[in-house]
């Protein structure tokens, strides 16, 4: 089930103009929602002058690769003083319960007296594509599993029914070698409201993958391939590693069959990371971010 297959650069898709006070800089965690024919609607996590993150969006024909609507206002702002969001909105993926679309996101929190940490929200779609906070408490929230920190969260129908969440979860902040401890868990759900957690999912090591964010999962014939971003603690910024699995709980960390890597100059040259997988007409596509965590926007690649 492993691809051995190189995906191809297709460069930059989009760079935020600036011009919304919610959305001054980056186009991080890009998220497609398909529009019509080659038209997707990208959601991302911009940023204000704050570093505070909120929802906005572009419409991109991805064959063309040109931009088709830029929406200069956010669809969802932040949330106010002492929210579970109040620092940022970092999103996921989308999936439905009962005819009804969610798309899940990491709250961010930055207290003054401590460590920023996060804990996994949910937004409900309209099916006009506006975004709705679905309740202001988080839908997985730290606790006695997750203590200290949660965050990117995404969720795939099961096979026989009920729903299976990957997401990540600090173990320390800093693993010994100043680089903190990030492992990528896997929850649960019968009926994609109530969550149980089951434990870490994919296997870690220090040294060579230890801080993981924004695990993105297709599910194809009798397994599961998985595309993250991660940091080895040896001091490299983010790159994007590849994980397989046959049940969906279990998974094989294969780093080197990515597929996927820094370019030797340009947008995406120091780092890559934040990678949505999705199937377009037959094809894979990859939507990630490049330097600066999505200050430089996003692109595309294709599966060869």
């Amino acid at each position: 089930m492993s691809t051995m297959k190189r995906w191809h650069k297709l460069g930059q898709l989009y760079v935020p103009r600036g011009t919304h006070p919610k959305l001054r800089s980056h186009a991080a965690n890009p998220l497609p929602v398909h529009l019509n024919d080659d038209v997707y609607r990208i959601f991302f996590s911009g940023r204000d002058e704050q570093n505070r993150s909120s929802v906005g969006a572009v419409d991109v024909d991805i064959e063309r690769r040109v931009i088709v609507a830029e929406h200069e206002a956010p669809f969802l702002e932040h949330g106010p003083a002492g929210s579970f969001y109040e620092a940022g909105i970092s999103i996921g993926n989308c999936y439905s319960v009962g005819g009804q679309r969610y798309m899940l996101f990491m709250g961010w929190q930055n207290p003054p007296d401590g460590h920023w940490r996060g804990d996994i929200g949910r937004i409900r779609v309209t099916p006009a594509l506006e975004l709705e906070l679905d309740t202001a408490t988080p839908l997985m929230a730290a606790d006695g599993v997750d203590p200290i920190s949660l965050s990117y969260p995404w969720v795939e129908r099961g096979e026989n029914g009920g729903f299976l969440m990957w997401y990540g979860s600090t173990m320390n902040w800093d693993a010994g070698n100043g680089e903190m401890l990030h492992v990528l868990k896997s929850a649960v759900s019968e009926d994609g409201h109530i969550w149980q957690r089951r434990g870490v999912s994919v296997p870690y090591q220090i040294g060579l993958a230890q801080a993981f964010s924004r695990p993105t999962v297709i599910r194809e014939g009798n397994g599961y391939q998985m595309w993250f971003s991660y940091r080895s603690g040896l001091g490299e910024s983010y790159r994007i590693g590849y994980a397989m699995s046959d049940n969906g709980y279990d998974w094989e960390l294969r780093l080197q069959e990515a597929g996927i890597d820094v370019s030797t100059s340009g947008w995406d040259s120091g780092m890559i990371e934040y990678p949505f997988v999705f199937a377009h007409r037959g094809r894979w596509h990859m939507l990630y971010n490049g330097n600066g965590f999505g200050k430089t926007g996003f692109g595309l690649a294709v599966h060869d």
